[in-house]
């Protein structure tokens, strides 16, 4: 047979496809069925190659402005991709110490271009993040600034700091991934932040570095982030007369992508965001910080999984593979929409099936009337826009070993994490 185009089951914006007729599904340059025979299943497969596109992209845009395009490390926080953004001048957005544990780890040099972001924090995290002389810290609430100001004394070490904004602006997402209100737990009021900044620009050991705000992920439209920044440049406008100075302010991150089938154009969201945001903070001559993650990631990232049975009962039709919802939660958590594909297609009229887990849920699914071509136990397909809270997100639910993961650079692969085994699972637990 034919295998489809690359454009008919997969996005161009994607890096998977099916070079040739009848060849099966490759990353870049590499056969899927290469890495599964190599390294198992279920596997993650990430192209590098795609992510510094996509990083490069948001360095473009802004290039008319000094800026810096934080990585929000929740998102994926592979070491290896880590190490491959800080090489290619990525700051990055975290929010614990155990993410600024994986960026020492990773990137140390990069320290610097970190911001610590999180309701949370600790005074361990605050410590070990005044110890690694971060660029900033953004707080959201007084009670947080308070608990700053005390480590620091403590520590002898100026802490710089932006207070995180709530603009009250309404971002058209899922609810669990909208932070911009006021009824959601992140920032303080304009009002709010005002005082606070007034309250301590004596204090010697707090340094105030600019102002930030975050709406929400998986938006769409470059319109939020517009009236979000104005809000903010105008809260800046307000400080300056109060004799504060604003170094810099951070967007935030939450541009999304498309995860279904249809066109889309990375590049022109991209610009679309980037005239948003510039427009709005017109004439502010400080730093732009922005902090994409799905973005940059997400496309660039596939879950491959081995069919273990085709299971019919009654007018259902399951098709039940070797990876399942502790692998890839976000179907269950958010009902999340996957393209799933076939790595080698085969010839035949599409049906409609559920692709299934083997964990023992009901909500262990990845798609439910799902219209895919022919599959046969043992064929291999592919999860699509996985490289972002996939494996972030994934758990040992079921006493289930994580999955392996690849990174493709150009025409080579390379493990970057290894399955885990059982005695992994095991090796912290006391009789």
């Amino acid at each position: 047979m034919t295998a489809p185009a690359a454009t008919d089951r997969t996005s161009s914006a994607r890096p998977f496809s099916y070079p040739r007729p009848g060849s099966s599904l490759h990353c870049g340059a590499v056969s899927l069925e290469t890495l599964a025979k190599k390294y198992g299943t279920p596997l993650y497969v990430y192209s590098a190659d795609q992510i510094i596109e996509r990083l490069q992209m948001f360095q473009a845009a802004f290039a008319q402005r000094e800026h810096l395009v934080c990585y929000a490390v929740k998102a994926n926080s592979s070491l290896a991709i880590l190490k491959l953004l800080a090489e290619h001048g990525a700051g990055f957005d975290i929010v614990s110490g155990g993410e600024l544990e994986r960026v020492l780890a990773a990137a140390p040099q990069a320290t610097c271009r970190v911001v610590f972001s999180g309701v949370g924090k600790t005074a361990a995290e605050i410590d070990l993040a005044l110890n690694a002389e971060i660029l900033s810290f953004n707080v959201e609430s007084e009670a947080e600034l308070d608990l700053l100001a005390d480590r620091a004394r403590k520590l002898r070490k100026k802490a710089r700091f932006s207070i995180r904004v709530n603009p009250d602006v309404f971002a058209e997402t899922h609810p669990y991934i909208s932070t911009g209100l006021h009824e959601h737990k992140f920032g303080v009021s304009m009002k709010t932040a005002l005082a606070m900044y007034k309250c301590v620009a004596q204090n010697r050991w707090l340094e105030p570095h600019g102002i930030s705000v975050h709406i929400g992920s998986q938006i769409a439209s470059a319109d939020p982030f517009g009236a979000a920044l104005d809000r903010v440049h105008t809260l800046v406008r307000q400080l300056e007369r109060a004799g504060i100075a604003i170094n810099a302010i951070d967007a935030g991150g939450g541009l999304g992508i498309d995860y279904h089938a249809r066109a889309f154009d990375p590049e022109k969201r991209v610009q679309a965001y980037a005239k948003a945001v510039n427009t709005a903070l017109h004439g502010f001559q400080g730093k732009l910080l922005i902090e994409p993650g799905r973005f940059l990631v997400a496309q660039a990232g596939a879950l491959l999984t081995r069919v273990v049975n085709v299971k019919r009962n009654g007018k259902k039709t399951f098709v039940v593979t070797d990876a399942a919802m502790n692998d890839l939660i976000r179907p269950a958590l958010y009902q999340a929409y996957h393209e799933i594909v076939p790595v080698k297609p085969r010839a035949g009229k599409p049906r409609a099936v559920d692709v299934v887990g083997p964990v023992c849920e009901t909500g262990d699914f990845f798609a439910r009337d799902r219209a895919l071509g022919p599959i046969q136990p043992g064929d291999l397909i592919a999860l699509l826009d996985a490289g972002a809270y996939g494996m972030a997100q994934s758990s040992n639910y079921n006493t289930r070993p994580r999955p392996a993961e690849v990174l493709v650079e150009k025409s080579k692969a390379r493990l970057i994490r290894r399955r885990e085994t059982i005695a992994d699972l095991l090796a912290t637990e006391i009789i």
